[in-house]
């Protein structure tokens, strides 16, 4: 099949061929077993430190069932490991040594040999399914942020891992804290049980404001260096807000609608960032997404200064309507029902899952939800990106690939801007 979407330069022929399955290995805690679970964390900007956090809370919270120490880190640049010696350096929980501080690409393979049985994953996604995969092969529970790839060539490494991680019996949770939050569940389970009827469209925002100004290039600074220090803003290392952020929504829609869409049409473009500092993403996309049985579902996602925001999801059923916003839920039907205040956050939450489920030999494995969900989110930016109507089997199929193969510091030409209808 010849498959409609290119890239030049990046662009590269998927390989069928995978490593050697590596024999199972025992689960980190048997039920019942007293062992202290060592953590370490690839990737300590903003999100690392705060996956890092709530980790050491999660174990305190289980205690004296759980134990647990932060005991590796490994991050691109120094500043990455002062800032989570600087913020967590004196909790009881954190015993990360010199020796077990890693600076530089190459970082997460040092963390993985650092006797650790759990890592952190949060660098800028575009690494997620190298490290992912790596971590997999050394017998490695995870937990790693959304979304997981940039591209479908990483997407599918992260599906392979994935079915990897469960055939080890390996705990694999994702930072799509939804999953893991009071308020959803419950709302989720009412849907299920027909307090909206049968589910006939859908909606998904996030409308906002952006997020963190770019860096300013240091004197001397490479390229492939600047650009990670501003990964938000170089899409073979965000994948686009659509991809890194409006994913959140998305995964809600699968869930709700339990699959993937069919088939995307998108619109979207680059008004408020004109700035060649704010690389090459765009500021604004609206997709349909259509779903089996014909239910469509607008896709809205924006970064727009000084104009409303709107993150939320909201479903239409043929007996009511169910929405979510700012972490509280709701129902409109025959009956109507509203959420309570969630007992925690859901961040923390998604931690205590992962780590109960460790300790009861029951690992939870969202990889395939998550891989699927960054999918939607890349098949609806590719619609807008080249202006075509994208299927599902296609972009599943596609073998474009943003990350390039192999990567070192030095010169890395940003692409165009992306335009509808033109080659690229």
């Amino acid at each position: 099949m010849t498959h409609p979407i290119s890239r030049r330069d990046f662009v590269k022929t998927g390989s069928a061929a995978t490593a050697a399955l590596v024999a199972n290995v025992p689960l980190v805690y048997a039920a019942g077993q007293d062992k202290t679970l060592s953590v370490g964390v690839i990737g300590c900007g903003g999100r690392g430190r705060g996956a890092t956090e709530d980790i050491m809370t999660a174990a305190e919270t289980l205690k004296p069932s759980m134990n647990l120490k932060v005991v590796a880190l490994g991050d691109m640049f120094q500043s990455g490991i002062d800032g989570a010696r600087r913020v967590h350096g004196q909790k009881p929980l954190f015993k990360v040594t010199d020796e077990n501080a890693f600076v530089g690409l190459d970082a997460y393979k040092k963390v993985l040999d650092a006797g650790v049985d759990l890592v952190i994953l949060a660098t800028p996604p575009g690494f997620r399914p190298i490290h992912f995969a790596a971590a997999i092969e050394a017998g490695k529970n995870v937990f790693f942020e959304k979304p997981v790839a940039v591209d479908p060539v990483g997407v599918r490494k992260v599906m392979e891992y994935g079915k990897k991680a469960a055939e080890k019996k390996l705990g694999v949770v994702a930072g799509t804290q939804r999953r893991h939050e009071k308020c959803y569940l419950d709302m989720m389970k009412r849907i299920d049980e027909g307090a909206i009827g049968e589910i006939v469209a859908g909606r998904a925002y996030w409308n906002g404001g952006g997020v963190w100004a770019p860096h300013a290039r240091q004197e001397g600074q490479d390229d492939v260096s600047y650009q990670i220090r501003n990964w938000y803003y170089y899409d073979w290392l965000c994948g686009d807000h659509i991809v890194e952020q409006h994913v959140h929504n998305l995964d809600v829609m699968n869930w709700a609608l339990k699959g993937h869409p069919l088939h995307a049409v998108a619109v979207g473009g680059r008004q408020s960032r004109t700035a060649p500092e704010f690389g090459h993403i765009w500021d604004h996309f609206a997709v349909d997404f259509e779903y089996p049985n014909d239910v469509h579902v607008l896709s809205m996602c924006r970064h727009w200064n000084n104009t409303p925001g709107n993150v939320s999801e909201a479903l239409v059923g043929t007996k009511g309507r169910a929405s979510s916003i700012q972490g509280r839920c709701s129902i409109d039907g025959a009956e109507k029902w509203r959420s309570g205040p969630n007992p925690r956050k859901p961040q923390l939450q998604e931690q205590i899952d992962l780590l109960e489920n460790i300790r009861n030999g029951t690992p939870l494995n969202e990889a395939q939800q998550i891989a699927e969900s960054t999918l939607v989110a890349i098949m609806g930016r590719e619609a807008a990106y080249t202006g075509k109507a994208v299927t599902w089997d296609e972009i599943l199929n596609s073998n474009l690939r943003l990350m390039p193969e192999k990567l070192e510091l030095g010169p890395l030409p940003v692409r165009p801007v992306p335009v509808p209808g033109m080659p690229r």
